[in-house]
């Protein structure tokens, strides 16, 4: 399913805990249609819903839609923090191409 890095998990806990997110919550991870290269990535701190694939990792409970999953097996979310900006990534091997701001992909 999805692999999330400890660095993205430690994030996400800070984030939780000064948002004041309820202990039930987890980390959803969506594909939706738009952007410039048809599909773009949503993550939101929700519950889990029937159906969901739920995996908890380091510490964070991961939650993926049937759809979205056929498009996110093996995807890595990681958290980068450089010069050029800080935020979520996520390295997924499904996509056939990218737009040419990384906010969008192909499948």
């Amino acid at each position: 399913m999805l692999i999330m890095t400890e660095v993205a998990a430690e994030k996400v806990k800070a984030i939780m805990k000064s948002e004041g997110t309820p202990e039930d919550h987890g980390l959803r991870v969506r594909v939706m249609g738009g952007g410039c290269s048809g599909f773009q990535y949503q993550l939101a701190f929700d519950t889990a819903k029937e159906g969901d694939e739920i995996v908890e990792q380091n510490g964070v409970k991961l939650m993926v839609d049937p759809k979205s999953l056929l498009y996110l097996v093996g995807t890595e979310v990681d958290y980068a923090d450089g010069l050029s900006g800080s935020g979520f990534t996520l390295k997924n091997p499904n996509t056939k191409g990218t737009c040419g701001c990384g906010q969008s992909f192909q499948a």
